[in-house]
């Protein structure tokens, strides 16, 4: 046998999570919805906000999605609410999973009173049904998209808090980290340098996971009147004027459908991600094909 046979060719293989059907599907939704709304407000012709055509149209030739009840374009308004759905709702993920994320850390490592304290209030916040408490805050700070996203702020913390802590007490023993601690390295040293990185994975499947459920709560708020302030385009602000104008079934039902469809896809996407990582069905998903 020659050389040039023996030798093996290297193949280029795509991460397990992108060999998941789902997973594309999910990736590619994402991607179309947030190129949508980076780009709609330079090359879409119609104004969001423009009340220039007549009411209740039905959608046709003219309004793919109709208008409704103001005389604006459904469709331009569906497009423009990814504008604040989306950047909000992910902004909302970071800083809960940062926030919540450092408080667990810092419980799980040190433990003892500053754990109690962590955790008795990560426990006073789940005490409450999420979406009720987060009505109240809102209710309480007064209506808008800023006061909407602090209020899920606080609703939202505590879960990444409680996965960090457990992923953080049961590295803290590891033999790196007792290696790390004994070559003279200090206390938040061993906790960024040592564990972080090693149990940071779990926290990201959360957080993307975690991303359609805060459109879901930011859009169910915006249906409350606890969102988004008229005249801004949002998609659960949208549904609900659409329940206002039961028979215009269009008004409600593509806005309705923008939500379903980002909130399928970051689904898809954590859970292909989170079976990518699962040692029990890693090889499994590593053995698929699209």
């Amino acid at each position: 046998m020659s050389l040039e046979q023996g030798l093996t060719r290297p193949r280029f293989r795509l991460p397990a999570t992108l060999r998941n059907p789902m997973a594309v599907v999910g990736a590619s939704i994402i991607l179309l919805w947030i190129l949508v709304a980076a780009v709609i407000s330079h090359i879409w012709p119609v104004d969001p906000l423009a009340q220039n055509f007549d009411r209740l149209l039905p959608p046709g030739a003219a309004h793919w999605f109709g208008t409704d009840q103001l005389g604006r374009d459904v469709l331009s308004r569906t497009l423009a609410g990814s504008q604040t759905s989306l950047p909000l709702s992910l902004l909302l993920v970071v800083c809960a999973m940062i926030l919540g994320g450092s408080l667990g850390a810092i419980a799980g490592y040190f433990g003892k009173a500053i754990d109690e304290t962590i955790m008795r209030i990560a426990d006073l916040v789940f005490a409450f049904p999420t979406i009720i408490l987060a009505m109240v805050i809102a209710a309480a700070l007064g209506p808008s998209l800023t006061n909407a996203v602090i209020a899920m702020l606080i609703v939202s913390w505590p879960s990444y808090a409680r996965v960090m802590r457990s992923l953080v007490i049961g590295a803290r023993g590891s033999e790196y980290v007792i290696a790390g601690r004994l070559m003279g390295s200090g206390a938040f040293t061993s906790l960024w340098r040592d564990i972080l990185p090693n149990v940071l994975a779990p926290l990201l499947v959360l957080a993307t996971l975690d991303v359609g459920t805060a459109i879901l709560l930011l859009s169910g708020l915006s249906f409350l009147g606890l969102g988004a302030v008229p005249p801004t385009p949002d998609w659960g602000a949208m549904v609900s004027d659409g329940v206002q104008q039961f028979s215009s079934w269009w008004i409600a039902v593509f806005p309705g459908l923008a939500i379903l469809s980002v909130v399928l896809a970051f689904n898809f996407l954590g859970d292909a991600w989170r079976d990518s990582l699962d040692p029990r069905t890693a090889d499994a998903v590593q053995g698929r094909a699209i």
